[in-house]
């Protein structure tokens, strides 16, 4: 039996530990590296020869969802499964753009998800049904590339001469995006905009 050499992304160092410790008892999973940055998957998959990467969407450095994009473009021959605590419809849709190949989410068993890194290896794509069912519903994302941007920056309170300035836009250019988005997500307010825009996943 050949072995599937596994990469887990994860920067929670209990949940990885834990999840490596699952999936190690499987018989034909080699878990061979950890990190717990996403800016590190390309260089930890790359010198270990994986064949699958397990991707935790939250991640500093780079989200898991960025990483897939990465991996996607410079090793198209590794297989992405991302999981993730939040089953936000966006998410998923945002994770299958950027190239994921199973999108689970963390509650699921650890038989689940072996079974899940065995399937993206036959080359199935293998996506949470009640997730998968919710992004159907949901519909796309409304917002632009430049709404989700001045949204991102707008969510720690940021007024609109510091997001013009994060962002190299005027402030009345910020203005406008601001109140598209808004309206988009049919919010009263910005608070609510990020808000309503995060749970759906659409940042």
């Amino acid at each position: 039996m050949s072995m599937i050499r596994l990469l887990l992304a994860e920067d929670q160092s209990m949940v990885r530990e834990a999840l490596a410790a699952l999936l190690g008892l499987e018989p034909d999973i080699e878990v061979v590296a950890q990190v717990a940055r996403g800016d590190e998957v390309l260089a930890a998959a790359r010198e270990n020869a994986v064949d699958v990467a397990l991707l935790d969407i939250e991640m500093p450095g780079m989200t898991g969802i960025e990483a897939a994009g990465v991996l996607r473009q410079e090793l198209p021959a590794v297989k992405v499964v991302v999981v993730t605590t939040f089953g936000r419809p966006g998410y998923l849709r945002r994770a299958m753009e950027s190239g994921a190949d199973a999108f689970l989410v963390k509650d699921a068993p650890a038989s689940q998800l072996a079974e899940a890194v065995r399937k993206v290896l036959a080359g199935e794509r293998v996506i949470d049904p009640t997730l998968a069912a919710a992004a159907l519903a949901d519909g796309a994302s409304p917002l632009t590339e430049r709404e989700r941007d001045v949204l991102r920056t707008a969510a720690d309170g940021s007024t609109n001469a510091e997001i013009a300035t994060a962002l190299h836009l005027s402030q009345g250019t910020v203005r406008n995006y601001l109140s598209t988005a808004i309206q988009k997500t049919t919010a009263r307010n910005r608070a609510e905009a990020v808000r309503i825009a995060s749970e759906k996943g659409w940042l």
